[in-house]
């Protein structure tokens, strides 16, 4: 069993705006597999139009959590609010969308550069095991 503050935020959407039959009691991992497999009308509601927890304000704006907090965007917003954002592009917006894309590149850099030694190491080690073998 889990709280209704867990399963809400398995879901993806704000607990507070959740009906009172969701919130009221524990949910089993089966209701909450059941919930996710046929989303009731509420859910798919919640989710098309919001208010959105801000995980989701901060991925369908392109930005992370810290920029949210950096911009002072502390609020839930609706699906509305956030298309608005998005075609405005307000200053702060541009800045964490840009902050937010060098941070994507650093990863995806550095994660390149992880595998490239883990290549190395096992061309390393299957070298040191052939010569091995020869003697």
């Amino acid at each position: 069993m889990m709280k209704a503050e867990t399963a809400a935020k398995k879901l993806g959407i704000l607990l507070s705006a959740a009906p009172d039959s969701f919130t009221a009691e524990p949910i089993s991992r089966e209701q909450l597999d059941g919930i996710l497999a046929d989303p009731p009308a509420w859910l798919v509601e919640l989710r098309a139009n919001g208010p959105h927890p801000r995980p989701v304000v901060a991925a369908r704006l392109g930005v992370s959590i810290s920029g949210l907090n950096r911009a002072e965007m502390t609020e839930p917003l609706t699906t509305a609010e956030i298309k608005h954002l998005l075609e405005t592009k307000p200053q702060w917006l541009v800045v964490e969308r840009a902050t937010q894309h060098e941070v994507r590149e650093e990863q995806i850099r550095v994660k390149n550069a992880q595998a490239g030694k883990e290549a190395l190491a096992k061309e390393a080690a299957k070298k040191d095991s052939s010569k091995k073998h020869t003697k």
